[in-house]
């Protein structure tokens, strides 16, 4: 009995009710991944309407980011099956465990990638709606079928497709793309590898056991964590751009950028010093997802008319201050 029989089998014993059905659709779009990325979306949103966006327009393109994410992830997992199936920690996917054949997969993924199309080139424009199918191609094309297997390079060049919702964002409520949209872009860009590679030290062992030529694989902790530690340093002025010397975002931004980002170097800083400190990569793996949710939270909060209104006026009272201030000598 070969393995293809074996995953039918096992789809027909497993999948009891319908609820089991979606479910393990559900696991096969790796959901926990797309939350983040629909608030760097959104954060393209805000900034670029200046803090006010329309709720349709805002509900329809997270949906489609949503969709085409999940797109992307599906046929991650297509593609993936045979090194899944090796590894413990993925062995229990629905395509490896046999719940989901390739070709229902297939069929799925190719249904979230046309609707996802469609509403943003309705409700938005054909530049969102051609940004979330490039998204797609970047990953499964770029990361996926060319890099992931054949380059410690692979998450870098490959992780420009991590860094497109925002520029979709963008796109949907502008129709076009400002040099503003390619500093959030490039702010992502530079921080993927620092994200994954964090992760890559934690789970190496499972990526060397099928083959997977990440960084620390093949240059092993100190090396990687010289490069995390370079890459940090990218980063955190990179963040700043935004508000010097773009001016689109303002104090309470560049406040949250300059915390966040003490706390993402002091963790790569702390693991530069202990590489093969699984918990420090850990560490610094988790605070990544916290740095990039709060700071896309504080680009939506530093966007608002009302930040606006309050950071005008508490520049009035520091004024006023100021100049009550008697002059000595």
């Amino acid at each position: 009995m070969n393995q293809t029989t074996i995953w039918n089998d096992t789809t027909t014993r497993r999948h009891q009710n319908l609820r089991q059905v979606f479910q393990s659709y559900w696991q096969l779009t790796k959901p926990r991944i797309i939350p983040l990325l629909l608030i760097e979306t959104a954060a393209g949103m805000w900034v670029a309407g200046e803090g006010e966006v329309g709720p349709v327009l805002l509900l329809v393109t997270l949906l489609s980011g949503a969709l085409a994410a999940a797109s992307a992830q599906s046929i991650n997992c297509i593609y993936d099956r045979d090194i899944d199936y090796e590894m413990e920690r993925t062995r229990h996917r629905p395509i490896p465990s046999g719940r989901i054949q390739v070709r229902d997969a297939l069929l799925f993924a190719a249904v979230l990638a046309i609707a996802s199309f469609t509403l943003l080139t309705v409700f938005a424009n054909l530049l969102a709606a051609c940004l979330a199918m490039l998204g797609i191609a970047l990953y499964v094309g770029v990361y996926t079928h060319w890099l992931k297997r054949s380059s410690t390079q692979n998450i870098v060049i490959g992780g420009a497709a991590g860094a497109v919702p925002p520029l979709v964002g963008w796109a949907a409520v502008t129709g076009e793309l400002s040099l503003a949209a390619w500093v959030i872009f490039a702010l992502v860009f530079v921080w993927t590898p620092p994200h994954f590679w964090a992760l890559a030290l934690v789970i190496q062992d499972d990526y060397a056991k099928v083959g997977v030529p990440m960084l620390p694989v093949i240059v092993g902790d100190k090396a990687t964590a010289k490069q995390i530690w370079l890459y940090t340093l990218v980063m955190i002025p990179t963040s700043l751009l935004l508000v010097y010397p773009l001016g689109v975002a303002g104090a309470l931004y560049l406040v949250m950028a300059l915390w966040l980002g003490w706390g993402f170097v002091t963790r790569a800083w702390s693991l530069l010093q202990t590489p093969s400190d699984r918990d420090q990569a850990k560490s610094l793996f988790k605070y990544s997802i916290l740095y990039m949710m709060l700071l896309s939270f504080g680009l939506v909060l530093d966007s608002l008319p009302i930040t606006h209104q309050l950071t005008h006026a508490a520049g009035q009272n520091l004024d006023l201050l100021i100049s009550a201030i008697p002059m000595v000598g």
